[in-house]
């Protein structure tokens, strides 16, 4: 093979490899633009892509194993990100890169929902078997020229690549952070792009606690205050008639005296927890955090903002986390003690017996609040629980006949099983609001109980038959000491309700 053969190879494959890209990314839910994109959206299409291939041509030798195995590299991102589309109505992110090791050490909570459409499937087969086909017949180019010869072939379309990268970096495309739009105007490896060039930006967040005066109280006089973020909590009787009231017959008698309650807007749907917690906690929606919104713990959280936590440490309350899972997850355990978190029970302070279903039930964690409450009455306590009980895969579950006549006054369509397992861990949360309206009433000292679910769950085949609901979940604000006043139903987002909460305790 001479010189000339060499560039044609290499040039064929790189040109291949670029056009098979663009068709790959049609599988992407929301479709993605086959050719309408802004020109810095192309340049950085293409300076991203022909790097990527000719690293591994360089390193196996093979320019067209080269183009399979890059073809390999996306072809994961689209399942990965579709499985994502389907599952929380959002495509894959930059941030979203961290999961992949998180699958690894959490599969239970990502691996079920991984599934392919038939598309998908087919152009896996094709990829696979050009894999195959490339790695036995393709001759490695390093046996028919020198190194010197393949790196100077490689050299050129490097250069140009750099050059469109460039040229697409000072573009400047707008994004909007809307990860579906971003992605249908621009294609994934440019939106990818731009999200990570965002997130290399000074953050410019304001935190709504540095305008909060400090809570000037004696120690002795303060309320205990535990906050439950209830995994998946909101009411689902809209969702089917059918289903009994009583379902949440403790939820509905604590409205009835509760300061405030209503529905609750969160910046999550179906999963992403930490952004419904580091609202609530930091008091700053999604739209102030801009690209950090999709995951707000990794950089903003650590920025040092002033929140919720450290505002209620420097009053002299102890503050306590407590979340039946392991604490390294989503990095809480070297994050809670910077934000003023003085202890983090962890999955580590419960016992096999404690799970109700795959993880620890409401019931355990209920039981370590009130014994929290009662070891250590000498000092005012913020406890924030999170709890775990109805955290999906719903679908590996299944419902009993008895448990769906006990949910049920009339029996829900064909294919809701999912929705009698989330009843089940549903009235396990409503007795945890009973148990500990119980113990903050008994308590001598005076206490608040805040509750709101962090998003709706993931139940795909039920809202196909049901309908789906908004992303709005439920939440109350509740006082063991009854002023007398009206209650007040009220619908607010998640980020204001820390700032309800000590509007509250500085009226007491």
């Amino acid at each position: 093979m001479g010189l000339e053969s060499l560039v044609l190879v290499w040039w064929g494959a790189l040109v291949a490899g670029a056009a098979a890209s663009v068709l790959l990314e049609q599988l992407l839910l929301p479709k993605v633009p086959r050719w309408r994109r802004p020109p810095g959206a192309w340049l950085l299409q293409l300076g991203l892509w022909v790097p990527c291939q000719s690293a591994f041509a360089l390193s196996l030798g093979r320019p067209w194993l080269a183009l399979v195995l890059s073809l390999v590299g996306l072809m994961t991102l689209v399942v990965v990100s579709n499985a994502k589309y389907r599952s929380l109505r959002e495509p894959f992110t930059v941030h979203d890169f961290e999961y992949f090791t998180d699958a690894m050490r959490h599969p239970r909570l990502y691996l079920p929902f991984l599934r392919a459409s038939p598309p998908v499937v087919v152009a896996c087969l094709l990829v696979l078997a050009g894999l195959w086909a490339c790695y036995y017949y393709e001759p490695s180019l390093y046996r028919l020229h020198s190194a010197g010869e393949v790196i100077a072939t490689a050299l050129l379309p490097l250069l140009l690549a750099g050059f469109m990268l460039w040229q697409g970096e000072r573009a400047h495309m707008p994004v909007t952070y809307s990860a579906t739009g971003d992605l249908a105007a621009l294609g994934l490896l440019p939106c990818l792009w731009r999200y990570a060039q965002e997130l290399r930006r000074p953050i410019t967040v304001k935190s709504p606690y540095a305008a909060v005066p400090p809570i000037s109280a004696h120690p002795d006089t303060l309320p205990n205050l535990v906050v439950v973020q209830s995994e998946s909590f909101f009411d689902p009787r809209g969702l089917f008639p059918g289903i009994r009231p009583e379902v949440l017959r403790e939820f509905d008698a604590i409205r009835q005296e509760a300061l405030c309650h209503g529905r609750l807007e969160v910046p999550a749907w179906g999963a992403n927890t930490i952004r419904t917690e580091f609202s609530f906690l930091f008091g700053i929606g999604p739209e102030a955090q801009g690209v950090h919104q999709f995951q707000p713990y990794r950089t903003l959280a650590r920025s040092g903002l002033p929140q919720l936590v450290s505002l209620l440490r420097e009053a002299g309350y102890r503050t306590l986390c407590i979340h039946p899972y392991p604490a390294s997850f989503y990095g809480r355990d070297e994050l809670f003690p910077l934000l003023g978190f003085d202890e983090f029970l962890d999955i580590r302070a419960f016992g096999a017996g404690d799970r109700a279903g795959p993880y620890i039930g409401d019931a355990a964690v209920t039981e370590k609040v009130l014994a929290l409450l009662e070891d250590r009455a000498d000092q005012p306590l913020f406890v924030f629980a999170i709890t775990m009980e109805n955290h999906g895969p719903l679908h590996l579950e299944r419902a009993t006949p008895e448990e769906e006549a006990g949910f049920y006054a009339s029996s829900p369509p064909p294919g809701c099983g999912d929705l009698t397992v989330y009843l089940r861990h549903l009235r396990d949360a409503d007795a945890m609001i009973g148990r500990l309206r119980e113990g903050l009433a008994a308590s001598d000292r005076p206490g608040y109980l805040c509750w709101y679910g962090d998003h709706v769950p993931i139940m795909s085949k039920v809202y196909a038959r049901l309908g789906e609901p908004d992303a709005r979940t439920d939440y109350f604000l509740w006082s063991s000491q009854p002023r007398g006043e009206l209650v007040v139903r009220a619908d607010r987002l998640v980020d204001e309700l820390g700032l309800v909460l000590i509007d509250h305790l500085a009226r007491d």
